[in-house]
């Protein structure tokens, strides 16, 4: 099965040499997103804007997919601090309807900022 690379300008580009999803057959794998405005810049502000820029961002990529986040079916959260889980637990249900993806959380030295999600999508009908 071909892979196809998705693309949109409703979330950031890549930072690095990556494609923001790639798409094989049923499923989507959406690529890490943090806390930046589709125009790359950086949100500043509290760990629940920058977690709710980095779902959107994520959100926008499923849309481009032809998906949304309902049809995630797992998610990797990657918090620099774990103090975090909860407001990002939180932020989380407001995107992700039931049932709820799985989901690994851990903590990771991230660059200058607080989130990054990836995921991946099972969407039915996209051969």
């Amino acid at each position: 099965m071909p892979k196809r690379p998705i693309k949109t300008n409703s979330a950031p580009p890549p930072g690095g040499a990556y494609s923001q999803a790639i798409a094989a057959g049923n499923l989507v794998f959406l690529a890490g997103q943090g806390p930046f405005r589709p125009s790359g810049e950086k949100v500043e502000g509290s760990f629940e804007e920058e977690a709710r820029q980095t779902f959107s961002n994520l959100a926008a990529v499923a849309e481009a997919a032809g998906g949304s986040l309902a049809d995630a079916v797992r998610v990797g959260v990657f918090l620099r601090d774990m103090e975090n889980f909860p407001s990002m637990n939180d932020v989380y249900r407001a995107f992700f309807p039931e049932p709820l993806p799985a989901r690994t959380t851990i903590q990771s030295d991230l660059p200058g900022f607080e989130i990054e999600v990836d995921a991946v999508l099972l969407i039915e009908g996209s051969d």
